[in-house]
């Protein structure tokens, strides 16, 4: 089955929202060996609608569309998906006592607009959205389905999950003679070596591998991910041998043998470990701490930080002594030590990371240029410390430094496995 995406919404083209939906929808899209050929934004317009969906049922057997489900007049999908299959909206029980139900402590939300919500197409097949007031719509077309979501993220990951990726699934059952194709994705990270120099370093690999296995370069904040992909071609037996040789060809340099992030590959370490981690953060302002409890599960793991930016907190909070920063500097291997080792004896944890740097884009010198990073490792064994040149541009540096205090990480719980 081929599938495409339209996200629907003014705030999507003029930059105000970002569209992190089509990603999240590729992945399930494709962990369901379900093809996506395109993804569409397009503006509330009633042209713009109506010509999207006539080339995406032209391309596609699955059409999933986001936004435009409001009860306000800028939201106009569930009117133009109307006219588009020719039918009226009327009102529908099921959807009128599932938003009096939701909204039951908050009465002040039941309104003349709040009604709407439970008018829907004649014509579509309504699935429960059990956490929002837009009903999910199922349309069909010429052997082919379309399916409205809200644009809220949580509201429509929920809806995939629970209602459109099954519903998907019975219609792939009911479609006669339809064959699934198995789509393989393999990820691998690798960092210490640049783009070209990898390109260089597989060409052979390149050149004997089937042509139906498809790697892709991926870089990013100074890691680069190598994805192979099959799109049915091949068996999963001959997927994971040419993986097997690309790990074995990026040894010196892998990172991890999966595409998930570095913060949920070190987070699932410390978990099976049994052990914690605090962070103490300068230039990276709590980035380092959002990554590590950003996913479900990291109170396992994750004690807390101490945003030390200014160098009063340095001294009062992590104890780092004003004399070692007015002689070495706020940006040392001293201080950066200090804090890692204060922080971990003050959370009483396992582990710690802290960062000390200049991210720019003024407070740079010759010795130390914007872009320097002193990151150390706080461990029961002892305390590293390293220091990195990472770029010139702020949001760069930081998202870099965050990279390398998580390789830097991934490196010690790996060497404890």
């Amino acid at each position: 089955m081929r599938a495409e995406i339209i996200t629907i919404g003014d705030e999507l083209l003029i930059g105000q929202v970002v569209d992190t939906n089509s990603a999240w929808m590729a992945e399930r899209l494709n962990e369901n060996d379900i093809e996506l050929d395109n993804i569409t934004s397009i503006h509330d317009s009633r042209e713009q609608i109506i010509a999207a969906l006539d080339e995406a049922f032209n391309r596609a057997d699955i059409v999933l569309t986001t936004g435009g489900l409001g009860p306000t007049k800028d939201d106009i999908t569930k009117h133009v998906m109307c006219e588009y299959f020719g039918t009226r909206l009327i009102e529908d029980a099921r959807v009128r006592a599932h938003i009096h139900d939701l909204y039951k402590e908050r009465p002040d939300v039941l309104n003349r607009l709040t009604a709407t919500q439970w008018l829907v197409p004649e014509c579509a097949e309504i699935l429960e959205n059990r956490v929002g007031s837009a009903p999910l719509m199922v349309f069909h077309k010429n052997g082919k389905i379309l399916a409205s979501m809200p644009g809220v993220p949580y509201e429509m990951k929920i809806a995939m999950d629970e209602q459109i990726l099954p519903y998907i699934r019975n219609y792939e059952l009911k479609i006669k003679n339809y064959e699934s194709r198995q789509i393989f994705h393999r990820t691998l990270q690798v960092n210490g070596i640049p783009e070209s120099s990898l390109a260089i370093l597989l060409e052979d690999y390149e050149r004997h591998k089937p042509d139906y296995l498809h790697l892709a370069y991926l870089p990013k904040d100074g890691i680069i991910r190598l994805r192979l992909s099959s799109y049915g071609e091949a068996s999963e037996m001959e997927m994971n041998d040419w993986f097997e040789r690309l790990k074995t060809l990026t040894a010196d340099y892998l990172i991890a043998d999966t595409g998930d992030p570095l913060e949920v590959i070190a987070g699932r370490l410390l978990q099976q470990q049994g052990a914690t981690i605090s962070t103490a953060e300068s230039c990276t302002g709590g980035k380092l701490a959002a990554l590590l409890n950003k996913h479900a599960g990291s109170s396992a793991f994750y004690w807390g930080s101490v945003i030390s930016y200014d160098n009063s907190v340095k001294e009062h909070l992590l104890g780092v002594p004003a004399d070692m920063i007015r002689t070495r500097g706020v940006v040392s291997e001293e201080v950066v030590r200090t804090m890692a080792e204060s922080v971990r004896s003050r959370l009483n944890t396992d582990y710690s990371i802290a960062t000390s740097g200049i991210a720019g884009p003024s407070g740079g010198t010759e010795s130390k240029p914007v872009g320097t990073v002193w990151i150390a490792w706080a461990t029961p064994n002892g305390t590293t410390a390293e220091c990195f040149h990472l770029g010139k541009l702020r949001e760069q540096i930081t998202d870099r430094a965050c990279m390398k205090a998580l390789i830097g990480l991934l490196k010690i719980l790996n060497e404890k496995s």
